[in-house]
């Protein structure tokens, strides 16, 4: 998945000769938590929530060049959602520019990474259920596993695996949109699968 398809496009933006009133105004009207600072067509800062209010009782006076970050990490359209959210990480920041050929085209975020990720692993359904399990070596695998759910009438929202930490064994996962997850979790156990939970949304 690219940034592409996840960030905001045109964002808000401000001047480095606005004052910081203007730009608190501006994230409270669109409940943003940073602006990307533009001059003459060129993204030359971001300004945060967190840099205005260091400057608290005197940001009708004080100009948001005075407070900006000039320090730029910027991704493009061709982005991996994956990548954008490794540099967040490492840099501690929450949202990043979108910039292609010196033009400012969008702002990715973290809560922007985040709901791509539960679009991906089908957990934006509230109603969805996710049953894990580890395959054993005398049990299906996942194709199995999916067979079973549809023979029970549930119906597969999405599959994968992960892991705690790297060595340890792989768990699976099915995210069901619909059927008696606990029914198909009992069947599965039977047909030889090691079941380790039955999650709904939230849980």
């Amino acid at each position: 998945m690219l940034v592409s398809k996840r960030m905001t496009k045109d964002p808000v933006t401000v001047t480095p000769e606005d004052l910081l009133i203007q730009a608190q105004l501006k994230m409270q009207k669109g409940g943003f938590r940073r602006l990307p600072v533009m001059s003459d067509g060129q993204l030359v800062g971001i300004i945060t929530d967190r840099d205005i209010r260091r400057h608290s009782g005197l940001l009708d006076r004080t100009e948001v060049k005075a407070a900006m970050s000039k320090k730029l990490i910027t991704v493009t359209l061709a982005t991996t959602v994956e990548a954008a959210a490794q540099l967040l990480l490492k840099e501690k920041i929450g949202g990043l520019p979108v910039v292609e050929k010196s033009r400012l085209l969008g702002i990715i975020t973290t809560s922007d990474i985040l709901q791509a990720f539960l679009d991906v692993m089908g957990a934006s359904e509230e109603t969805s259920t996710r049953i894990d399990f580890v395959l054993q070596e005398e049990g299906g695998g996942l194709a199995e596993a999916s067979r079973i759910v549809s023979q029970e009438g549930g119906e597969v929202l999405s599959v994968g695996t992960y892991r705690g930490t790297w060595g340890e064994t792989p768990v699976c996962y099915l995210r069901l949109r619909s059927g008696d997850a606990d029914a198909i979790a009992k069947l599965l156990k039977d047909r030889g699968f090691d079941v380790l939970g039955v999650h709904a949304v939230g849980s």
